[in-house]
């Protein structure tokens, strides 16, 4: 079960976070195919906490000897077997937390397999709802503060409980009033957890809803920097995201003042802790019940109980941070289970989906209506048929709906009604969408072309290659396909990580082809090169176009002229040009911010 995250704004519907109880299962889950790898990994460590407590007695012992007077040759056992439980100790130590750490690595790995999984089918517009800053602050701050705990943490605190708890059987082995004066400081530990975990969870979560909804602000307000200098909104959005900031920063304050009020609450454990031993101590060697030395250990064992003890209370800050981040991955990892909002449901049922298309028609969308949330409709009941082989150009103003329409009938984005059919006997790839805004994965040129088509020979990539006009400086790279693009290897410019792109959708060979604004990002030059490589990687298959440039429109077989969510015309660009309508105006002011325009 999850709930919806707080709202970081009006209109934005956060990615779902986890309960608690869907977190613990989620987590059981998880561990479950290793478990024998947990088993073995504490069952080393309880071996290791277990010889460790050897010391104390030993120390003890010499304490005993050297107050009754003994021989100094007495002191030989005592002490090497001291080394030989230091030996042990580390070894068995060291081979425990590396098995818990293997542990902690693995189900990590596995965390980010199915949270990847899931936020890549991920409905696009439920994306449009919460926005990228949402996802971005969960693969980045809340994967970062798990696998902090992973690595750290869980080793560190599955030791410290086991020495705990060892520790306090073994003073209850000295003498149970010696037990019975360390649990004094019990009853503060557990009240300063208490108090801590009640507030810490919710500050935490808290904290990282406003950690994503800054690093929204910051994605607008940067994303759209000429947006937002073009209708003088800079003011507004300094001013939100100082806001933004401010409270981010508030809650960090807060969870800091939070710490500090946690250890010094502890503080105040150990000094009753530490006082009640000792007085035990003094009055059972007063009284012959205990030796010096027995009062020694037992002090010792109640001093080596500090660290595991701050180290565990302490772990709990990083404990409920993890945890805040683990429900936060596991909402988006659920989210796929979920029934969508009504506002972003498919069609009703009295219109079914169709799975394919009618005779004769490649796609058709019916009766489509789109919103991104009520009172923000985008498309209003639009029908579209693309025929066989049939290239369609998508023209309108900015907001007119057009990426919408595209992207619904791409199938990345579902209707709030009516029904979109795929194309009839389509194969592997019914359709691919090629957008504006397009990634170059890390590897050889190669592999990222095979992304499209694993199969694909070294043929096959330079005719897809050659097809989009970009096999020339292909082969001219410093290792031909073999050269390694993306992050940290070549870096290759708009215009070519498009033609990749395009290189692609001739490789995966689909029955319909989106192009989305696939050539707005490249400049004039590179625009006219591209649509080359697009006119040349559409031939033969049916294709929607949403025409940056209207150059695209003038080569499209039909025009669809969409306002305000409706289609208001339909035809030829000849046809749509002389008959003075919403095309034609389209048409006349983009050749005139043109110089030398064509003119058909």
């Amino acid at each position: 079960m999850t709930t919806c995250s707080p709202t970081a704004d009006d209109s934005a519907e956060l990615l779902p976070i986890a309960t608690p109880a869907r977190t613990r299962a989620a987590l059981r889950t998880l561990i479950r195919p290793d478990r024998g790898l947990a088993l073995t990994g504490i069952g080393i460590l309880v071996t290791a906490t277990a010889v460790g407590l050897l010391v104390q007695p030993l120390l003890g012992r010499i304490v005993d000897i050297v107050a009754d007077g003994r021989p100094a040759g007495d002191l030989t056992l005592p002490v090497v077997l001291l080394v030989a439980v230091a030996v042990v100790q580390g070894l068995t130590t060291t081979l425990g937390l590396t098995r818990i750490a293997r542990l902690g690595e693995t189900v990590l790995a596995r965390l980010r397999e199915r949270f990847v999984e899931r936020a890549l089918n991920l409905p696009a517009d439920r994306l449009e709802r919460a926005g990228a800053g949402d996802l971005t602050a969960r693969v980045t701050g809340d994967v970062a503060r798990v696998a902090e705990a992973v690595r750290s943490a869980l080793p560190e605190m599955a030791r410290s409980v086991l020495a705990i708890l060892l520790t306090l059987g073994a003073l209850a082995l000295l003498d149970v009033r010696f037990l019975l004066a360390a649990l004094l400081a019990v009853p503060v530990q557990l009240l300063t957890a208490r108090w801590y975990v009640r507030r810490a969870l919710t500050l935490y979560g808290d904290q990282r809803v406003a950690n994503g909804a800054q690093q929204q602000q910051l994605l607008e307000t940067i994303g759209g920097a000429v947006t937002v200098r073009g209708h003088r909104l800079e003011e507004q959005h300094t001013e939100r995201s100082a806001g933004r900031s401010r409270k981010a920063v508030d809650l960090t304050m807060r969870s800091v003042n939070l710490v500090l009020g946690f250890y010094g609450r502890l503080h105040v454990a150990e000094y009753i802790g530490l006082a009640a031993v000792l007085i035990a101590g003094f009055w059972l060697v007063r009284d012959g019940a205990v030796s010096i030395g027995t009062a020694t250990a037992a002090a010792l064992y109640f001093h080596s109980l500090f660290g595991p003890v701050n180290a565990a209370l302490v772990l709990l800050d990083d404990a409920q941070s993890a945890a805040a981040g683990l429900a936060r991955l596991v909402g988006v990892t659920d989210l796929a289970d979920q029934p969508e909002p009504a506002a972003a449901k498919a069609a009703p049922a009295s219109v079914p989906r169709q799975r394919t298309a009618p005779e004769g028609a490649a796609v058709t969308a019916h009766a489509v209506s789109h919103a991104y949330g009520p009172g923000r409709p985008v498309l209003h009941e639009v029908s579209l048929t693309l025929e066989p082989g049939e290239h369609v150009a998508l023209v309108g103003t900015s907001g007119a709906g057009k990426s919408t329409l595209a992207r619904i009938v791409a199938g990345v984005q579902q209707p709030t009604a009516g029904t979109v059919t795929a194309p009839a006997g389509a194969g592997e790839h019914p359709v691919v969408l090629v957008t504006q805004e397009v990634h170059v994965f890390t590897g050889t040129l190669a592999e990222d072309l095979r992304l499209a088509r694993p199969d694909a020979t070294d043929a096959d990539l330079r005719t897809a290659l050659a097809t989009v006009h970009a096999l020339d400086w292909a082969e001219a790279l410093p290792d031909g396909l073999a050269t390694v693009v993306g992050e940290g290897g070549h870096r290759l410019d708009p215009a070519r990580a498009q033609q990749l792109a395009l290189a692609r959708l001739v490789l995966a060979d689909p029955a319909l082809a989106v192009l989305d604004e696939a050539t707005a990002e490249a400049g004039s030059a590179g625009a006219r090169v591209l649509e080359r490589s697009a006119e040349a990687a559409l031939a033969g298959r049916t294709a929607l176009i949403v025409a940056h440039r209207l150059t695209q429109a003038v080569a499209a077989d039909r025009v669809v002229v969409l306002e305000a969510g409706r289609v208001v015309e339909s035809g030829p660009h000849d046809e749509l040009r002389d008959a003075d309508g919403p095309y034609a105006a389209l048409w006349r002011a983009w050749s005139g911010s043109r110089t030398g325009a064509p003119h058909p």
